[in-house]
């Protein structure tokens, strides 16, 4: 295991436990530790399928897994009913290249792919640790192997607070070309989740920032989502924030509704499923998110009071 650094965080009180921050990176994961316990995976190797699983069904640039302070897994990976779902995120699926229609999302058809490509920056503070990672989004149609999208991900994890973490999410994409690159409307890209198998119909729920519920919050627009549920004899889940900023805020959603796929439960941001976005050369588009990730359960107040400081705090930056 190589772990690039750690801090200590100030503690208020001789008689709190102090708390500890690291990265580290072992079998193709980049790993957020807080006290021993990995909260963030972030997959920089190649996740291959299954053993007898299509090959194509193999990735990297993704986040799995995301586990809350007390340790409870909040991802998945590769279900049998979608094996292209990577915990969370975040590919196109109906894009224009080059006069071509290119889907990054359903990777299985080999037309496109997107990839890990190194790591731009490593760093902590007392308050977070962050990377920055170049993935690119590859063109395997007609057997091109050309980049056609440059993405930097940035990604920062605050110091736990109480029963929760902070994760702060920010994609700057770029074309790696002249040419330009175009996002077309889609019913389901962009930031998605695939949640815990643990939960179902029965044992989980979302509520949006419009009130909106798994029984008709599929096909809204919400500033954020909050899903919850069951973790063993717990409780926990994760509010996903969509900042002003971003291209159709307030953004509109994905979320599987009740009985879909046996119960099983995704949410996705999508700021271009009714719309296009045009990427043109030489310039930069930029999508932010934070991601708070908790223990036992929130309200709908809690979660509309996490988007207001988000907003304020970022005009403040």
């Amino acid at each position: 295991m190589t772990v690039f650094s750690n801090f200590y965080f100030s503690c208020k009180s001789i008689k709190e436990k102090e708390s500890l921050l690291s990265i580290s990176k072992e079998n193709g994961i980049l790993s957020v530790i807080h006290n021993d316990n990995a909260l963030l995976g972030y997959q920089y190797d190649i996740m291959y399928p299954p053993k007898g699983v299509d090959l194509a069904y193999q990735r990297s640039g993704f986040f799995h897994p995301i586990n809350t302070l007390k340790g409870h897994q909040l991802t998945r990976i590769h279900p049998k009913d979608h094996y292209h779902h990577f915990g969370m995120w975040n590919p196109w699926t109906k894009t224009l290249f080059e006069g071509d229609t290119l889907d990054f999302w359903n990777i299985k058809e080999k037309q496109a792919t997107v990839r890990h490509a190194g790591f731009k920056k490593i760093k902590t503070t007392k308050e977070y640790v962050e990377y920055k990672a170049l993935h690119e989004h590859l063109v395997l149609k007609n057997n091109k192997n050309k980049i056609a999208l440059n993405e930097i991900q940035t990604v920062r994890v605050y110091n736990p607070n109480e029963n929760y973490y902070v994760i702060d999410l920010q994609f700057d994409y770029s074309c790696a070309t002249k040419s330009e690159f175009k996002i077309l409307a889609y019913r389901y890209q962009g930031l998605g989740w695939r949640g815990t198998e643990a939960w179902n119909d029965e044992n989980s729920n979302v509520i949006t920032s419009e009130g909106k519920t798994r029984k008709d919050a599929d096909n809204t627009t919400a500033r954020w989502m909050m899903y919850q549920g069951e973790l063993k004899n717990e409780y926990g889940g994760i509010i996903m924030l969509s900042h002003t900023q971003n291209y159709n805020h307030p953004e509109p959603i994905r979320v599987w509704p009740i009985g879909n796929h046996g119960g099983s439960t995704f949410v996705n941001f999508n700021p271009t499923k009714y719309k296009d976005w045009l990427f043109k050369p030489g310039k930069t588009y930029t999508l932010k998110y934070r991601l708070i990730v908790f223990d036992e359960k929130k309200s709908s107040a809690q979660a509309e009071s996490f988007w207001g400081k988000y907003v304020k705090n970022s005009k403040s930056n």
